[in-house]
This record gives C-alpha cells, sequence and structure tokens, in this order.
C-alpha cells in the first residue's frame, strides 16, 4: 500500500507544481493586460478552472498522501537533516500556494496589487523550492 501511496504523492506534486508553474504565468499577463477587457475576461475563466480544478485537487491529494507516507514510516524522520530541510520548502510551497489564491481572488475584482515585475520574480519561487526538495529527496545531503 506504501508504494501506490507514494505514486500518488508523486503523481499529486507533478500535477501540483504545473499549477504553481503556470498560475502566476496567467496572472503576469492578466496584469500587462489590464486595459484589455476581453483578454482579462478570457484569462479569468483560465486562472478559475486551473486554480480550482486542477491546483485544489492536485494540493489536497499532495498534503493527504504527504503525511500519510510520514505517518506510515515515521523513521524518515531519523534519517537526518534533509526530512526537515525538505518539509521546511513543502510548507513555504503551501503559504505560496495559499497566497497565489488571495492574489488570484484580488485579480478577480480587478484589485491589481503587485506589478508585473514583481510577479516575474515571484514565479521563480516555487522552481527554487523544487530544486530543494528534490535534491533533498534524491541525494539526501544530510
Amino acid at each position: 500500500m506504501y508504494l501506490w501511496i507514494k505514486a500518488i504523492h508523486v503523481i499529486s506534486i507533478i500535477s501540483w507544481m504545473a499549477v504553481l508553474f503556470y498560475l502566476p504565468r496567467l496572472f503576469i499577463y492578466h496584469t500587462e493586460n489590464k486595459d484589455n477587457k476581453d483578454f482579462v475576461k478570457v484569462v479569468k475563466v483560465m486562472e478559475y478552472k486551473l486554480h480550482k480544478f486542477i491546483g485544489i485537487p492536485a494540493f489536497w491529494g499532495t498534503l493527504i498522501t504527504g503525511l500519510l507516507l510520514l505517518y506510515l514510516n515515521p523513521a524518515l524522520f531519523k534519517t537526518g537533516g534533509w526530512i526537515h530541510l525538505k518539509l521546511t520548502a513543502a510548507v513555504l510551497l503551501i503559504l505560496y500556494y495559499i497566497h497565489l489564491a488571495v492574489i488570484r481572488n484580488n485579480l478577480e475584482i480587478e484589485n491589481y496589487k503587485y506589478s508585473s515585475k514583481f510577479l516575474r520574480f515571484y514565479n521563480e519561487v516555487p522552481t527554487i523550492l523544487m530544486i530543494i526538495i528534490v535534491i533533498m529527496v534524491i541525494v539526501r545531503p544530510f
């Protein structure tokens, strides 16, 4: 059963990461074209569907299976500091995702709180965290 849960976890992560990479990109297009109402209307639908129908299920799939894996294999906490750094990066990804939902809600009501320049920088956050997570899980340097 453990390997099936792990497989579902990896599938969920891949889906969730797709959202974490693409949703901020949509925010950039949305912000840069805020005066083009027809374009904004289409991008709002894309943001909503990506978040609601892919992001939320993938997030919960990742979180639930990840917690299950830790519950079923608590010895992971005794394998070195890598797991702690990996989990810290995972928590930061969760906070990032929650913030993306806040940004999406603001853009939905045309509250342009962030510039496209900020969003371009912010779009790199999940890549950095993903690199840390993959290195911690595969290489286990600590």
